[in-house]
């Protein structure tokens, strides 16, 4: 059985156990947070991710998936923190987290410098420490796969042919960005069973879907907490349809996130706007409800939650 890298140290990835694979014990605005660090309560946001992972680690769940990478403000002394005072492993990757923008640092230097940067975060280290990234990250959104994105992309993807490291895509469904993500991929050589295409869970199309599952790739239905029916509806047709072994379920909850005032959030849970993530949502509320549906046993929920990430991170 192969090694996986956590905040603590080497695990035998049969030691992962039931895996919740897109959480963020806290993401925030690295740049604000070293420039303005009196706007942030460090102490108000390690209790928060310790609430929300314990009470993950009460459902059963024995390691998280943390995919912040640069721009969510990474930072794996804190993840440390959090797995230390609840005793879940917590797994970290290396990336950019960018729809678009790149500093002059990176827009300067080619993507094989890019790689060479993830590439010492796997093998050496992540910010001074010795704690090592297992997986790598990139994202395209509303601007589709842009230059600047498809650079982020390209030096993940020579990074992990350099580590064996597998890659999280985020991607977005509204302007089908994922099979240019798996274009650029192949064309790089990266064996697409290392790759899990993240939020495709975001649309209803479920022959969209399906032909991404037919690429090789793995899809994360990972934002439950939004639209939580219609995401079960695809959820359990792509059961139905016999593609559990490329399902990978999650949340992409955050313990605490600054991307809107903590009054805004609270009103527009209030109003019934947004409702609250947790960490806890698919145990509470979907795993029950595919239950139910018949789409889910024990086997499927193994399959799910503990095999397919293992999979995934060590394919």
């Amino acid at each position: 059985m192969p090694s996986v890298e956590t905040v603590q140290g080497v695990v035998d990835a049969q030691d992962l156990g039931i895996v919740l694979a897109h959480e963020h014990v806290r993401f925030r605005d690295e740049a604000v947070a070293v420039q303005w660090p009196e706007r942030y309560d460090e102490q108000e946001e390690l209790a928060a991710a310790l609430a929300a992972v314990t009470a993950a680690k009460d459902r059963g769940v024995q390691t998280i998936f943390d995919p912040t990478a640069m721009f969510g403000g990474r930072d794996v002394r804190f993840m440390k923190q959090v797995a230390d005072q609840t005793g879940v492993q917590i797994v970290a990757c290396t990336g950019i987290y960018s729809y678009d923008y790149l500093p002059h640092y990176f827009e300067n230097r080619d993507a094989d410098v890019m790689a060479e940067h993830f590439v010492a975060d796997i093998e050496r280290g992540i910010q001074g420490t010795e704690i090592k990234a297992a997986f790598l990250k990139c994202a395209a959104d509303a601007a589709g796969v842009t230059e600047r994105v498809e650079k982020i992309h390209r030096a993940v993807a020579r990074a992990s042919l350099q580590t064996g490291a597998s890659i999280m895509a985020h991607s977005m469904p509204a302007v089908e960005t994922a099979p240019r993500q798996i274009e650029i991929f192949e064309e790089e050589g990266v064996d697409l069973a290392r790759v899990q295409i993240a939020h495709c869970g975001d649309t209803e199309d479920v022959e969209h879907i399906e032909r991404l599952i037919n690429k090789g790739v793995y899809v994360g239905l990972d934002r439950y907490g939004l639209e939580i029916d219609k995401r079960n509806a695809t959820a359990a047709e792509l059961l139905r349809r016999g593609h559990a072994e490329r399902v990978i379920i999650s949340q992409d909850s955050c313990a605490t996130i600054d991307w809107i005032p903590p009054e805004l959030e609270a009103m527009l849970v209030a109003s019934g706007a947004m409702r609250k993530w947790s960490m806890t949502l698919v145990f509470d509320e979907v795993v029950p409800a595919l239950r139910e549906q018949g789409v889910m046993d024990d086997a499927v929920f193994e399959t799910i939650f503990v095999a397919n990430p293992r999979r995934w991170l060590t394919a």
